[in-house]
């Protein structure tokens, strides 16, 4: 007997970007690696009605893409038989009574997963509409993609309506970052070996570093980046779960609430950003021309539905502190941008140096560090002092890797791909919680408002490089410096 659940998945949004390129390649993954229930079924909605046939051959066309040598055709088609495509606009009640009246004609099934792939106004109208059809009840659960709102008012408005039709515990608000491997690895790095728990602590390090750098501009969506930012778009939910994830407590289980109530309290023990604060501690930039792998790009000002004199950040660097017994004093440096060096993902941690210089040359001075890979390829590496070989008692730096590829030879799901099999099985622990999503908005509020109150202008730097200058200087005052730059 199969003890996969059986689902029905409905992406609205059906047509998207990221229904094509993300959650339809990821479900076929799990579909061909034997993860679904094979009497799963999914029905992509959309505001285009493209035709069952020419939707799939479109969807087929960017799996290939994403998939590449892991693509079946034969595991293609399987999948693709249990794959409905049609036609509904989010604000069209009676598309929703017509649905609805064709699902009730079906036998009844077990778990109803809507999944949100749409601009945040359609959320309130389908989730209106799905409450009056009655797809509503306890089996029934609802995935918000990002933007959740655009500050801490937008984002409670969408809350609110949302929760008019549906109890918390039915809300997947999805950060597809947290479904990386190396991610949850961080988990078991941390609380699964002794280790590493002692040390993780101010005693001793030094500093932390989390970086989510991309070599790509904006690709299409200028109009979109352009009312949004680096800080919206990546800092309030991207690199504030990874600073959850480096710096919370031991949870009391890996029951979703207790993770999740950890990582709330470093929400609310971050230090409260003051103007003064902002003016030292932010550094906000914008991409001028230059060259990405020696092809030239355009400043962004010059993308393609992008106002002429936007002052809109595709960069951020800041200094943050928590205010805890544990990490107080320890500079956590987070830092996003578009039209970097290259495609990197990263969190650095920064270990104190020894106490006492014993060996010769500057190579010993450098302290250990452990680096954890995100992206482009997911791996560990703790770098630290070893002898070199010969009469002399010198020392040079080396490192020890945890390739994630080399090492375990398993299939490695995706991160959208793990995040909807967690939705699918109803585990919430990789999901946002409201209150979470509440107490990041209110730290970088402030920042929003230092920046409309005083016009900050953002800082130029050339695409393809690390950022601006000042990105460099702000670290430089703990006296430390960017992973890249050792």
């Amino acid at each position: 007997m199969d003890n996969k659940p059986v689902f029905d998945m409905v992406l609205f949004g059906g047509t998207g970007d990221l229904v094509m390129r993300k959650l339809l390649p990821s479900l076929y993954q799990a579909h061909a690696a034997g993860l679904l229930n094979p009497n799963g079924r999914l029905w992509a909605l959309g505001r285009k009605d493209l035709g069952r046939d020419a939707y799939l051959q479109q969807v087929e066309a960017e799996a290939r893409i994403h998939i590449k040598h892991a693509f079946d055709v034969a595991q293609w088609q399987s999948f693709c038989a249990w794959s409905e495509e049609g036609r509904l606009d989010g604000k069209d009640a009676a598309g929703f009574q017509r649905r609805a009246a064709a699902w009730a004609a079906q036998e009844k099934r077990g778990e109803v997963i809507c999944y949100l792939s749409t601009a945040p106004r359609y959320f309130t109208p389908i989730c209106r509409h799905l409450a009056a059809v009655g797809l509503n009840g306890s089996q029934v659960r609802v995935v918000l993609e990002k933007p959740l709102g655009t500050d801490l008012a937008s984002s409670n408005a969408i809350n609110d309506a949302v929760a008019e039709f549906f109890n918390e515990t039915q809300i997947y608000r999805i950060d597809h970052y947290l479904g990386k491997e190396s991610v949850q690895n961080l988990l078991a790095i941390r609380f699964a070996n002794v280790l590493f728990e002692p040390l993780w602590r101010r005693q001793w390090i030094d500093s932390v570093q989390i970086t989510i750098a991309e070599s790509l501009g904006v690709e299409g969506r200028g109009e979109f980046y352009d009312g949004t930012g680096a800080l919206r778009d990546m800092v309030q939910n991207h690199l504030m779960q990874l600073l959850c994830m480096v710096a919370m407590e031991p949870p009391a289980s890996l029951d979703a609430d207790a993770v999740r109530d950890e990582k709330l309290k470093v929400l609310k023990s971050l230090k409260p950003l003051s103007d003064e604060d902002v003016a030292r501690q932010v550094v906000r930039g914008q991409y001028k021309a230059g060259a990405i792998n020696g092809a030239p790009v355009p400043a962004y000002r010059d993308e393609a539905d992008v106002a002429a004199h936007s002052d809109t950040e595709t960069f951020v660097a800041i200094k943050a502190e928590i205010q805890n017994w544990r990490w107080a004093g320890v500079p956590f440096f987070l830092r996003t941008g578009k039209r970097m060096q290259e495609k990197l993902a990263e969190i650095v941690i920064n270990f104190r140096a020894v106490p006492l210089e014993l060996f010769p040359g500057s190579a010993a001075a450098a302290p250990n560090r452990l680096v954890i890979r995100l992206q482009p390829e997911e791996d560990i590496r703790l770098y630290l002092q070893a002898k070199q070989p010969g009469n002399d008692m010198a020392v040079q730096s080396t490192f020890l890797n945890l390739d994630f590829c080399n090492v375990f030879h398993a299939r490695r799901a995706d991160a959208y791909e793990r995040l909807l099999l967690d939705v699918i099985n109803g585990k919430l622990a990789l999901f946002m919680r409201r209150d979470e999503l509440v107490a990041a908005w209110e730290w970088v509020t402030p920042i929003m408002d230092y920046w409309a109150a005083n016009n900050t202008e953002p800082k130029l730097y050339t695409a393809g490089s690390w950022g601006p200058a000042a990105s460099s200087a702000l670290l430089s005052k703990s006296n430390t410096c960017w992973h890249e730059e050792l």
